[in-house]
């Protein structure tokens, strides 16, 4: 796919490497193709700016806890009929202290949302519904394999210069945002701080095949040396995200295969039988972070440039999606108001939305984490007692799902 795929939106016969938007978002993952998908049809001209090919961020073998309120904004996107059946609906979700009794059990008559507790989304397909939807648009230009060789800021608003096919190319635009993950250039370039530190701990993901059924369960085993979770999806396998200490994962990874599976099979128990390997197990670092900011004049941050969180629970993804719904409103609204898209008094509104409900989101998995990740006898037996309140307590059981799903603070979808 090229920039030429597609009609421009506005285009300067005098200059034909002058493109002008209303909105140029830089990354096109997951949370920027859902921002863009969610300004089609509003009058908002969008270009999408990537440096790899299409095919290549759709590729990413990786599958996400993907909760019920992201489910109603790929519903309201047009997206569900092909996302809804390639995805695994979670009829229950089952949280335990290691092995340890009690076991909470969520299941649909606790979710918010009817159908499923949550779903085990793989990443292609996300990204396959989301690139044919703007395959559809003609106000969305994507701009794939293209590098940005410089950024400004001007009274008129943002200027970038890019780099495609080997050409150089310069898009204007009210609102620059950066959708680039947690390495975000953009935020660097804008200048914008970032709170938080890296954790103790990083991640393991592989994708196994168990002998038996998963029967669309999923789990979360707090362990002392950090969270272990069993996400069912399609195809009767699973994802595992299994967090510990450093020194620990690089000890794990090191190992060959069959002894890796064997420490592997000590934290995912034996319910389901014999376990086959599918995937090269995968390690990544885990922190937290928050940026001081997510709007500049003419500047928005969403998703991992925004922030960061403990894998715990699954909200990193579905936390940039909400973000993407909520800017995706705030900027209709300024376009129906016949407002600048890219000035402070409209971006702040997003801002003031979404950054406090982050904080939640990222308080509540850093409290998880380091609550679980410990032996000390004393918050074992409060964490014991709390599991054992929840799986006798129904409002508390749908109080967490609320909180873990989204479904609180103000909504970008109803």
């Amino acid at each position: 796919m090229t920039v030429t795929s597609l009609p421009q939106p506005v285009y300067s016969p005098h200059s034909p490497r002058l493109y002008t938007y209303d909105v140029v978002i830089v990354g096109g993952g997951i949370v920027g193709l859902t921002l863009a998908c969610a300004l089609r049809k509003s009058d908002i001209s969008v270009a999408i700016i990537e440096a790899q090919a299409p095919e290549q961020t759709a590729a990413r073998p990786r599958a996400y806890a993907f909760s019920p309120m992201s489910a109603k904004v790929f519903q309201a996107l047009g997206l569900w009929e092909q996302v809804g059946p390639n995805i695994t609906h979670f009829q229950r979700v089952r949280m335990s202290d290691g092995d340890a009794q009690p076991v909470v059990n969520f299941d649909t008559k606790d979710s918010p949302s009817p159908g499923a507790v949550y779903y085990g989304a793989e990443h292609p397909v996300l990204m396959r519904a989301l690139q044919a939807a703007l395959q559809n648009a003609p106000e969305v230009s994507p701009w794939y394999e293209t590098a940005i060789l410089n950024v400004q800021s001007t009274e008129a608003g943002v200027q970038l210069t890019v780099k495609q096919s080997g050409q150089d190319h310069t898009l204007t635009a009210q609102l620059l945002v950066g959708a680039d993950g947690a390495r975000s250039e953009i935020r660097e370039q804008a200048g914008i701080k970032t709170a938080g530190w890296q954790y103790w701990q990083s991640c393991i993901t592989t994708v196994l095949q168990p002998e038996k059924s998963h029967q669309h369960t999923a789990h979360e085993k707090f362990w002392p040396s950090g969270p272990f979770a069993i996400l069912p999806i399609s195809g009767n396998r699973c994802q595992v995200v299994w967090t510990a200490p450093h020194a620990e994962a690089e000890a794990m990874l090191a190992l060959p295969e069959k002894q890796f599976m064997t420490e592997l099979k000590r934290r995912y128990g034996s319910d389901m039988g014999k376990l086959t390997l599918l995937s090269k197990p995968l390690m990544f670092p885990v922190r937290l972070m928050q940026s001081h900011q997510y709007v500049k004049p003419q500047l928005a941050l969403i998703g991992d440039a925004a922030h960061c969180c403990h894998p715990v629970g699954g909200q990193g993804l579905n936390m940039g999606i909400r973000d993407a719904a909520a800017l995706a409103n705030v900027l209709k609204q300024a376009r129906r108001q016949a407002e600048d898209l890219g000035s402070l008094r409209v971006l702040k509104r997003y801002e003031r939305w979404r950054r406090t409900e982050n904080w939640v989101i990222l308080a509540l998995t850093d409290a998880l984490n380091r609550t679980f990740s410990n032996q000390l006898w004393p918050l074992k037996s409060l964490r014991r007692l709390a599991f054992w309140v929840m799986s006798q307590v129904p409002w508390m059981r749908r109080l967490a799902l609320r909180v873990m799903t989204g479904f609180f603070g103000k909504l970008p979808v109803r």
